[in-house]
């Protein structure tokens, strides 16, 4: 990894060598000091930092989100959008520009994304177009917490403001470090999962183990739930992608042998591709959910302590950057399958004609993990492309 650019001959043209290393300098600065959800301070005051230096004004949202205007002439306007936070994960890679916040880690590539955005503007700054470019450094994709309202992520919240509204599209990137550099995967329709999380719980009615005509089991009940909750997958939706997991059960009180208890909490995930079989399958198990009441004599209540609708790509904006990509990638566009992932992108692309796309990182010396795992490392190369690919897809969109 480092300052190799392999592929100068795409982006030679529109990127100095002298922009590429200093992109290359911030991407590590932000790895080197990630910062969670709603508490990128540093990676804004940063991204704010160089706006200035393009003398391109800004406004903050979201409390450190930033959204940036590049204005000329008259014409539509385009968003492009990058990501600014870390995850709470402990840096095992061994790189010399590892994390130096203990339990804190750019394992999804936000740094990535951040810098060549930042990339994309100050190619932007001296390009020719009638229009307006809006670069959205948008803080917490990874969830909810710290959140300045309560239950919702950075993307939802900007999206809510009705700052991006009249925009004829908005485009995103991820970085995929699976996927070979110099590539780019593009996913048509819903590309990306509806998710929530959810916890369920269960009150019966506690008494001894040894006297079960006069309790109300809680334990039982939640294991006939989980086995009848999975049943609604397998008919529900069996040739689509779709995944109830329940992951964490929790008896409300001292655990004892011979005592049945009143509450078990349940907590899980549900992710389904399509719009329409996700809200099938929560209906279903809402139905389920109110059958176990009056059958067991029980009370089952269900809380979503979150939401991202699925990511839908709109086929017109890619048809229209074909072009785009062949000239960044050559021939290495790759159609991909709908993935059970999620990206609160999402809530952008249901309001705003939208493409998202999987940009390859891969690095062919080292050993492959995916997104979020703590010895996940990203090729650097691909920072050129990015920010090449987010330049001429605005200038394309605006033309």
């Amino acid at each position: 990894m480092g300052l190799k650019f392999r592929y100068e001959c795409y982006i030679l043209a529109d990127m100095e060598k002298q922009l590429l290393e200093e992109l290359v300098q911030i991407r590590r600065h932000i790895h080197q000091n990630p910062e969670l959800g709603f508490d990128e301070i540093k990676t804004s005051a940063l991204v704010q930092e160089h706006l200035k230096k393009m003398g391109i004004p800004f406004d903050i949202l979201a409390k450190t989100g930033v959204l940036a205007t590049l204005r000329k002439g008259e014409g539509p306007t385009i968003v492009l959008r990058a990501d600014m936070d870390a995850l709470p994960l402990q840096e095992k890679t061994g790189l010399i520009f590892s994390s130096q916040i203990e339990n804190k880690m750019h394992a999804c590539g936000h740094d990535l994304h951040t810098t060549m955005l930042l990339g994309a503007a100050y190619l932007l700054k001296d390009k020719e177009f009638q229009g307006t470019v809006m670069f959205l450094f948008q803080p917490s994709e990874e969830g909810n917490l710290r959140s300045p309202e309560p239950g919702k992520s950075g993307g939802q919240i900007i999206s809510e403001t009705g700052r991006l509204s009249g925009a004829k599209a908005i485009i995103g990137l991820h970085v995929n470090p699976l996927m070979p550099t110099g590539t780019l995967g593009y996913t048509e329709g819903e590309a990306l999962s509806n998710v929530c999380n959810f916890i369920i719980t269960v009150k019966g009615k506690s008494g001894h183990a040894g006297a079960l005509e006069h309790v109300i089991d809680p334990v039982l009940i939640s294991s006939l739930l989980i086995v009848s909750a999975q049943s609604i997958i397998s008919h529900t939706a069996p040739t689509q992608p779709a995944v109830l997991a329940f992951t964490t059960t929790e008896i409300v009180g001292e655990p004892a042998y011979n005592i049945i208890p009143e509450t078990v909490i349940l907590k899980g995930s549900l992710r389904v591709l399509s719009l329409d079989t996700y809200n099938l399958i929560v209906n279903k198990l809402k139905a389920l959910m109110h059958g176990m009441e009056i059958s067991h004599e029980c009370a089952i209540d269900i809380e979503f302590t979150a939401y991202y609708p699925s990511l839908l790509n709109n086929s017109d904006l890619n048809n229209a950057l074909s072009s785009v990509q062949r000239s960044v990638f050559g021939d290495n566009t790759i159609q991909q399958a709908g993935q059970l992932i999620a990206e609160d992108f999402a809530f952008y692309s249901r309001q705003i004609p939208a493409v998202f796309y999987f940009l390859g990182a891969g690095v062919e010396e080292a050993e492959k993990y995916f997104l979020h795992h703590p010895k996940v490392m990203f090729n650097e190369d691909c920072i050129p492309l990015g920010s090449t690919f987010l330049c001429e897809s605005a200038v394309k969109l605006l033309s």
